[in-house]
């Protein structure tokens, strides 16, 4: 994972980012990558799953 910090408090899953940080252009080059999972991943200690990608235009 890219920039992606998550907990499970509860039922409750909190998910953070810094938006001041910057991984570089996507494989197209038109969005500039923040955070990403790189694909489907477990929810820590849980059954569920989260793919999560965040981004911004060029």
């Amino acid at each position: 994972m890219k920039n992606v910090e998550m907990h499970v408090e509860r039922n409750i899953l909190t998910i953070q980012i810094d938006l001041s940080k910057e991984y570089g252009p996507s494989s197209s080059g038109k969005t500039i990558i923040i955070a990403s999972t790189e694909g489907n991943v477990s929810v820590p200690e849980r059954e569920e799953k989260i793919g999560l990608n965040v981004y911004r235009k060029k």
